[in-house]
């Protein structure tokens, strides 16, 4: 790809409240009175499918709260804390392995959080003993952690590499002392390169960083620098995620000053030089947050047509279901998601009773299975076979989207898409858009947008859902 070029004039035209789909229906449609043998036929049905399998493990301790963070985390310097998470783990894998055939391949696990390296090295070691005895992995499993620079011990690299990990995530958010201070998040440059060298001595082989732009006391100028040097670590990948204020639901956002937050037009600057910066540096723009090497296996699969979107983000996987562990954990199957509790106390409650502390689910109808494979089909191949939904789904996909193709013209008018009797395609300036271009096919956005963040930048009078 060349380097691509921001109209910032279209952006703001745009700039509407929208969900980020990493499910459809969105997670503020789950709901706590789902039928249970509805949500149990659905798992039925994925175990005689004989589906593949991808674990996400939620480890949500944290020793210190960063301000602008709205994970569902616990801050804690109680390391007997993850002992005791372990314990019940362990209840939770035994109980609902019950669900799970034991035949079914493993293809991905991914460890996320608060804080995975909260878990010192024989926390970790029991945990990955505890999921290798219960579940079946392939032979080329990818595994994957979310890595704290600032907590990760010197032991734990060659302890995750010898377990299997080769994939690494590792937040920075931003390099200038003066915002690391506005959000209560000190590290250090010199921690953050000697991690990533830690990482690749070990043998990891993909590296991924996470920065934030909107965070207080930042300009265009300041993340520039964040940026160059963020690009000197030369990571595999990058998330750039777009800061959305909302102290209503983030309590801990309230400590932040709202004087101190850049205005729209220096996130929309900032949004600028991220995208023609890394786009000119040879990444890949998969889309949303998301930028890969162009020989990254994200980049590679997008070429190919085969990429996927779930909760654990964009993915190389077709056709595998999510079983997700831990506290507010999201697992998903081919028909159904199911959501456990949020609250630590009430999920360990009801393991010890003996119950799945599933809180919320959803299944899906035959219209949404249709929506979903169109809206992610779009969202991360940036193009849509007419004919193949015809044939997958039995229907005729110019009459059953009507509306919605109508809705697209003045899209595919401002050059954001094009449409054909046999082809939706996003184009290069559409691939910012894509939330929006999806949002046209969503049934249950309708006068839902005050529920999530905008799509662009964030006023701070918008209230905003995550939907992970």
């Amino acid at each position: 790809m060349n380097t691509l070029e921001v109209n910032l004039d279209l952006i703001q035209q745009y700039n509407e409240a929208g969900p980020r789909y990493t499910s459809y229906p969105p997670a503020n449609i789950f709901s706590d009175s789902f039928d249970r043998n509805d949500l149990k036929s659905s798992i039925e049905a994925s175990n005689t499918e004989d589906r593949p399998l991808s674990l996400y493990f939620h480890l949500p301790f944290c020793h210190s709260l960063c301000w602008f963070c709205g994970c569902n985390k616990i801050i804690t310097h109680n390391p007997e804390a993850a002992d005791e998470y372990l314990d019940y783990l362990e209840k939770e894998i035994k109980l609902r392995s019950e669900e799970i055939s034991q035949e079914r391949k493993v293809v991905q696990l991914h460890y996320g959080g608060g804080t995975p390296t909260f878990f010192n090295g024989d926390q970790l070691a029991r945990l990955w003993s505890l999921i290798e005895s219960n579940f079946n992995f392939s032979d080329d499993a990818e595994l994957s952690i979310e890595i704290d620079p600032r907590t990760m011990q010197a032991s734990q690299p060659e302890l995750l590499f010898k377990q299997g990990f080769r994939r690494a995530s590792l937040g920075i958010q931003d390099f200038n002392p003066q915002v690391q201070k506005a959000v209560h998040r000190i590290q250090p440059e010199e921690m953050t390169r000697s991690t990533v060298d830690q990482l690749r001595d070990a043998g990891f082989t993909s590296i991924n960083v996470d920065l934030i732009y909107g965070l207080p006391y930042q300009t265009a100028k300041s993340f520039e620098e964040t940026l160059s040097r963020a690009l000197a670590l030369n990571p595999d990948r990058f998330a750039i995620f777009n800061y959305a204020h909302v102290p209503w639901i983030v309590p801990a956002q309230r400590i932040i000053k709202e004087d101190t937050l850049p205005a729209p037009a220096t996130k929309l600057a900032m949004l600028k030089l991220i995208t023609e910066t890394l786009t000119r540096e040879s990444y890949h723009y998969i889309g949303l947050d998301h930028f890969a090497r162009e020989e990254d296996e994200l980049s590679v699969a997008q070429k190919r047509r085969t990429l996927q979107r779930n909760f654990q983000g964009y993915s190389t996987y077709a056709g595998v279901d999510i079983q997700a562990y831990g506290v507010s954990s999201i697992s998903q199957n081919k028909t159904a998601y199911f959501q456990n509790e949020k609250d630590i106390n009430v999920w360990k409650e009801r393991l010890d009773k003996g119950d799945t502390p599933t809180a919320k689910a959803y299944v899906l109808t035959k219209d949404d299975e249709i929506r979903r494979y169109v809206i992610l089909e779009l969202m991360c191949n940036l193009f849509l076979d007419l004919d193949q939904v015809n044939e997958l789904f039995s229907i005729e996909f110019n009459d059953y989207f009507a509306d919605e193709l109508n809705a697209l013209s003045s899209m595919e008018q401002d050059g954001l898409v094009q449409v054909t009797n046999n082809s939706i395609e996003i184009t290069d300036t559409g691939r910012l858009l894509i939330r929006n271009i999806a949002m046209r096919f969503d049934a249950f956005h309708k006068g839902a947008q005050g529920r999530f963040s905008k799509t662009i930048y964030e006023p701070a009078s918008i209230p905003r859902v995550d939907d992970y």
